[in-house]
């Protein structure tokens, strides 16, 4: 074989190992791809167009946070990877698939949404029976949700009984405990004090590094996304579009929280989303 086709030989080669490489990294559990996504509502003359087009793909593992203004479509791109909802155009895929409801990812809302006439255990029981959780290990796998987002001996309390932020740890506790490799968060302490919202910040920030989901986390605030993410995608306004894609090279391990958020990095990322955000806006 001469030269030539010696190296037209390795690109092909390397052309088809590089295709299933990515191929491969698509369809792991908990990886994400949105391809040439647009998603409208309405139809004919009245329809409006809330996202796209968008392209964007997620690693298993990431933590991927989507922030702009408000009506920008953040919302709308975490219903389709949920598979809440069906682009217009284009193609979702969670773990390589299609996404189906209650099936691609544990998902937490903005409010709780939890069942006022059940105990926080009857709630967290209620989520385990859908996740198909053998009975007999409800007690164990509960006090392990309840450890982990710090609601130990509340069990038995009503969810009236609690206060917004523990309402809202066990609608974490609730959504983590399918064990989906997909964990989607959409504005979810944005009803909450400022005290209450870092701290739960940082058990977000914790719960997901303890159990390596891939994560996607929608707000509004360039505080909590430089906070959070390991990558962010600012929006633009409607119909929202990709205006900025940074990765976010802060420490992710067993890190302080104060000496993080006062950090001079930090306060130059926060800086730059924040411009980012406001740039999109207006554009």
């Amino acid at each position: 074989m001469d030269g030539a086709a010696e190296e037209a030989g390795a690109g092909t080669a390397e052309g088809v190992t590089g295709g299933a490489a990515k191929g491969a990294d698509a369809a792991r559990a908990g990886s994400v791809r949105l391809d040439h996504v647009v998603h409208r509502y309405g139809r004919g003359g009245e329809a409006v167009t809330a996202v796209g087009p968008v392209d964007l793909s997620v690693p298993a593992g990431e933590f991927l946070v989507l922030v702009g203004a408000s009506g920008c479509g953040k919302s709308t791109l975490l219903r389709l990877i949920a598979g809440f909802e069906q682009p217009t155009h284009g193609s979702v895929r969670v773990s390589g698939a299609a996404p189906r409801p209650g099936e691609a990812a544990g998902v937490v809302f903005q409010a709780p949404r939890l069942f006022p006439w059940r105990t926080v255990r009857g709630n967290i029981d209620l989520a385990l029976r859908y996740a198909g959780v053998e009975r007999g290990q409800w007690p164990r796998r509960r006090a392990e949700l309840l450890a982990r987002v710090g609601l130990e001996g509340t069990e038995r309390r009503r969810t009236w009984e609690i206060s917004g932020g523990q309402q809202q740890r066990v609608a974490i506790a609730r959504a983590l405990a399918a064990e989906r490799p997909l964990f989607l968060l959409d504005e979810p302490f944005a009803a909450l004090d400022a005290l209450t919202r870092e701290r739960l910040q940082e058990d977000v920030r914790r719960v997901t590094a303890q159990t390596g989901r891939t994560t996607v986390f929608v707000t509004h605030s360039a505080d909590e996304a430089v906070f959070l993410g390991s990558r962010i995608v600012v929006l633009t306004r409607s119909p929202g579009t990709v205006a900025l894609d940074l990765p976010i090279p802060l420490p992710r391990g067993d890190v302080d929280a104060d000496e993080l958020r006062n950090s001079g990095e930090f306060a130059e990322l926060r800086a730059q989303v924040a411009h980012a955000v406001r740039a999109a806006a207006a554009a």
